[in-house]
């Protein structure tokens, strides 16, 4: 799979200050885990790997803290309870995490337990009545093979002070959490409450995003899934476009902000020729706009594929003056704008449109081998930043290794796709798709060539 990484940060600046992760205090309990490598506390990853990004970003090297097991840690753990809490939409992989932050609680710390907040932070409000499910080895065993999440999740903020009170009643030594930038921005906000009232009680964050479309995170877990079944759909799409005379098939993906999942399933598959994201404004109409691109693929190849993210095209809707439960603007309807401009454009073609949205069924699925794996070590490496007494922080990887990113900074801003980049370029190599004017002016760049289905 092609690295998305490439175009990651752009925009922030960082210097050591930044990335240096808070301690609840000093560790001096021995860490019951047998382990053959402790990790030190100093920063050893460096969070750039060229001289070009050192000096957009801030002049000098910067380094993570590496995530893992340490020597010495805070929390004694017979006498430790976690807590885990999911929050915002579901993706593939969320059961995996919970399992993997039971499981290295329970048999590597021996914590006394571990608690499992149900439907998000509402699951912290008393007047939301929602039990708390206590998770144990045998009742996580195996979550893995549903999709979802076995706690449950909700969007939309609550009230700081009643979940750290809920933490502090429930006698909570760290909390697991579990979520996307929103998220992060809510975790923020638990920790400076804690703070505020100067309790011993940790903060860790998971980054869940479907989207991977969370700053200093190389890749959030559940996309690589989501891409392979995005690639499914493609195919479904491709099918219909090819089984009828100047067939198109439209499919239309996740990503509000980012358009990862449509950028990297057009080039998992090669039967796509447009990809329209929301990091590219283009025009519609005109000699270098979309639907000109798109009838001269139908006149020349007789079929076509196009893929469009949820977020793509914002600039062609009038806003909807709407809000959802987290307070993300709600999104005008894309594809449902490209199918009545397609069939006006060609009504000279006989064509035969099939319009495909898998959205729900993506992100439902369990997480295939890779995500699996891959949110084995990102709940092992929480409970060790739990453990160790850690906080304000989420567990990423970076370089190939597991790093531990302040909240603040990974919740600062949504990663996007770079347009100028060799990623980019990529995708408009893999489809054939050229570059469209924007809505303001028609360039006169030569097409990248069509595409070779």
């Amino acid at each position: 799979m092609v690295n998305v990484n490439a175009a990651a940060d752009q925009g922030i600046r960082i210097g050591p200050e930044d990335v240096r992760i808070a301690r609840l205090g000093e560790s001096r309990v021995a860490c019951p885990k047998i382990c053959g490598r402790f990790v030190p506390d100093e920063p050893s990853v460096m969070a750039f790997i060229t001289k070009k990004q050192i000096g957009e970003y801030g002049g000098e090297p910067v380094y993570f803290e590496e995530a893992g097991p340490r020597e010495r840690i805070f929390f004694d753990p017979a006498k430790t309870k976690c807590a885990i809490v999911t929050v915002g939409g579901i993706c593939p992989g969320i059961n995996d995490v919970i399992r993997a932050v039971v499981m290295e609680a329970h048999h590597n710390y021996g914590v006394a337990a571990t608690l499992g907040i149900r439907y998000g932070l509402r699951g912290f409000i008393p007047s939301c009545r929602h039990d708390v499910l206590e998770l144990t080895p045998d009742n996580v065993a195996d979550i893995h093979e549903f999709g979802g999440t076995l706690l449950g999740s909700s969007r939309g903020p609550q009230p700081v002070d009643e979940v750290v009170d809920a933490l502090e009643r429930m006698n909570i030594n760290f909390l697991v959490l579990i979520g996307g930038v929103g998220g992060m921005r809510a975790a923020s906000r638990i920790v400076d409450e804690i703070a505020a009232r100067g309790l011993p009680i940790g903060v860790v964050g998971i980054p869940k995003t479907i989207d991977n479309d969370m700053r200093f995170v190389a890749r959030t877990f559940g996309f690589v899934t989501a891409v392979e079944k995005a690639t499914e759909a493609i195919a479904c799409a491709h099918t219909e476009a090819v089984g009828a005379p100047y067939g198109i098939g439209l499919l239309k993906l996740m990503g509000r902000n980012s358009g990862f999942i449509a950028a990297t399933a057009a080039m998992g598959l090669k039967h796509v020729n447009f990809v329209l994201i929301p990091e590219e404004r283009f025009a519609l109409h005109g000699p270098d706009g979309f639907l000109a691109a798109l009838g001269d693929r139908l006149v020349r190849r007789g079929h076509a594929v196009v893929v469009a993210a949820e977020g793509a095209g914002q600039h062609l809707l009038p806003p909807t003056d709407e809000v959802d439960a987290s307070g993300n603007p709600v999104l005008g309807d894309i594809c449902g704008l490209l199918m009545r401009e397609i069939k006006s454009y060609c009504q000279g073609l006989p064509i035969t449109l099939k319009y495909i949205d898998p959205s729900y069924i993506i992100r439902s699925v369990p997480a295939n081998v890779a995500d699996a794996v891959y949110c084995g070590f990102l709940g092992q490496h929480a409970v060790h930043a739990g453990m160790a007494g850690k906080t304000g922080l989420l567990v990423s990887s970076m370089h190939d290794r597991y790093v531990h990113v302040p909240l603040a900074l990974a919740s600062a801003d949504r990663r996007r796709i770079d347009t100028a980049s060799e990623f980019w370029q990529a995708v408009l190599d893999s489809t054939g798709q050229p570059r469209l004017a924007p809505p303001d002016a028609q360039p006169d760049a030569p097409a990248a060539g069509d595409s070779k289905e």
